[in-house]
C-alpha cells in the first residue's frame, strides 16, 4: 500500500464517516421536529432508511432552516437554565456564606462581652432567617 491509497482511503472513510453524522442529525431532528405529526415523522425515516442520501439531502434543503432555528432554540434555552442554576447555587452560597459570617461576628462581640447571650440569639436568628 502506498501513500496515495492510504489518501484515497483516508477520504472514503472521511465521506462515510460525514455521511453517518448528517443521516444522525437529520433522525434525531426528524423525531425532535414538534410540527411534524407521526405520520409525517413515519415517512421522513422510510424515505432515509430506503433512499438515504437523497432523503437527506431533501430534508436539509427543505427543512434546513427550522433546522437551525430548533438548534438555536434548543442551545439558547439550555443556556437560560444553566444561567439560572449558577444564579441560584450563587445566590444560595452567598446568602448563607453572609449568614454565616454575621454569625460568626456576632459571636466574636458575645465572647468580648458587647453583647449579651440573648442578643446574640436573636442576631442568630434574624441571620438564619435570611438564609
Amino acid at each position: 500500500m502506498n501513500l496515495w491509497d492510504f489518501f484515497v482511503w483516508l477520504f472514503w472513510f472521511y465521506v462515510l464517516i460525514s455521511c453517518i453524522w448528517i443521516f444522525i442529525t437529520v433522525i434525531v431532528d426528524v423525531f425532535r421536529d414538534p410540527t411534524l405529526n407521526g405520520w409525517a415523522k413515519a415517512l421522513w425515516v422510510v424515505f432515509l432508511v430506503f433512499l438515504p442520501f437523497l432523503a437527506a439531502f431533501i430534508y436539509l434543503i427543505a427543512r434546513g432552516r427550522s433546522m437551525g432555528e430548533r438548534r438555536l432554540a434548543e442551545a439558547q434555552a439550555a443556556r437560560a437554565q444553566s444561567d439560572e442554576y449558577i444564579r441560584t447555587v450563587a445566590g444560595a452560597s452567598s446568602s448563607s456564606s453572609s449568614a454565616a459570617s454575621e454569625i460568626e461576628s456576632g459571636k466574636r462581640l458575645l465572647d468580648s462581652g458587647t453583647i449579651t447571650q440573648a442578643e446574640f440569639d436573636a442576631l442568630k436568628a434574624k441571620a438564619l432567617q435570611n438564609a
